[in-house]
């Protein structure tokens, strides 16, 4: 007759429980991490994910690293060769996804339980990084299922315009067409003496349009109108709701840009959930009014921030704006900016071929030998 193996003694059965599911959970928030990073381009995500890898090696450090290594036994791991067909097969990315947050969520449930038989603070540490994974996977899923690569787009983008609602809602989705067309990747709407109905529709009918044009759709200011209309995202001031609120009303997997003008503003937009930011204004321009205009130095010093940062996933994808045009592109690309938003560039008789123009200066400053560098902002 067949006889079980006897029982690991306790505690060394506990202490290999641990060392397998802190494996577990180490290698979950990296396959979770990376898609975040490489995938997604999602910098907020990848920061938070990195933070509770970082958390979980820190709440393992309370557990002697000798105790864990002398319980380890692969080879006599019974569980090592009973796998399901759907472990061998994933069908694409966002199966990986949810195949880590699950098991990285088992994982540390284990680690809460059993380590209670050897370090109750070791537990309750454990469980708090358990809740705060909770709602770091759901973002994660979200944005996987939403599945329209919009932060990846955002990562490609250059040319970025700002519109109002024009005459006619009309009128105003054949200049989003124009533009698509001209090569700008991301649009704006932006006009802030429309009554809130009107700009409710221009929004709605502005969203459908984008989508048919491949082109980003952003609301300024009006989070409650960007969620409403379902755009890719919103871009707010420093005046305006702090990032963190506006999370909240548009949910993890739209777009949020956000207005700096000095570094200070441009480390506190990194720190945060915006996904974005544009610098400026760097020249007068036709359309807003400033006092202080950082220009150029500040531009220098946002590109150098984002040259020396340790972690690039820590920055954020930065557009130069106010009075750039095609006179004066290429001092921002000297800036170390490949990337602009523009408005009164675009005045004129001819849309299209004043956004084409611009769109056509900025790629020929950026292939130049001398400025090469600026194609990594």
């Amino acid at each position: 007759m067949k006889t079980e193996p006897s029982p690991i003694e306790f505690p060394n059965a506990s202490m290999r429980i641990l060392d397998a599911n802190a494996n577990r959970a180490a290698e979950g928030l990296r396959t979770m991490e990376e898609s975040a990073r490489f995938v997604l381009s999602a910098h907020s995500l990848t920061a938070q994910l990195k933070r509770l890898r970082h958390d979980l090696t820190e709440a393992m450090a309370r557990i002697p690293r000798i105790n864990l290594l002398r319980a380890r036994d692969t080879s006599g791991d019974v569980g090592t060769t009973a796998t399901t067909p759907g472990e061998q097969t994933r069908p694409d990315i966002n199966s990986i996804v949810a195949a880590a947050t699950g098991r990285t969520q088992q994982a540390l449930r284990c680690l809460e339980e059993y380590g209670k038989t050897i370090d109750a603070g070791f537990a309750s540490q454990i469980e708090r990084i358990r809740y705060r994974c909770y709602d770091v996977f759901a973002d994660l899923e979200q944005i996987c299922i939403a599945g329209n690569g919009r932060l990846a787009r955002l990562n490609d983008a250059r040319l970025y315009a700002l519109i109002d609602c024009g005459s006619s809602e009309e009128a105003m989705v054949q200049r989003i067409a124009s533009l698509a067309d001209a090569g700008v990747d991301i649009v704006q709407l932006r006009d802030r003496n429309m009554d809130d109905r009107t700009l409710y529709q221009r929004a709605v009918a502005g969203t459908a349009a984008a989508r048919r044009h491949g082109v980003l759709w952003i609301i300024n200011d009006r989070a409650d109108i960007a969620a409403a209309s379902m755009a890719d995202g919103v871009h707010v001031g420093q005046e305006e709701l702090p990032v963190d609120q506006v999370r909240r009303i548009v949910g993890p997997q739209a777009i949020i840009g956000l207005s700096t003008h000095d570094v200070d503003q441009v480390h506190n937009a990194f720190a945060s959930t915006a996904d974005y930011i544009g610098c400026g204004p760097v020249f007068p321009g036709q359309t807003k009014q400033f006092d202080h205009f950082p220009g150029c130095p500040f531009l220098l010093e946002v590109s150098d921030m984002i040259a020396l940062a340790e972690d690039r996933c820590l920055t954020r994808p930065a557009f130069a704006i106010g009075g750039i045009g095609p006179s004066n592109i290429r001092d921002v690309v000297e800036a170390g900016f490949g990337r602009v938003a523009v408005t009164g560039a675009l005045a004129g008789d001819d849309l299209s071929d004043n956004a084409a123009t611009l769109r056509r200066s900025l790629e020929t400053v950026l292939h130049d030998e001398p400025f090469e560098r600026a194609t990594t902002r």
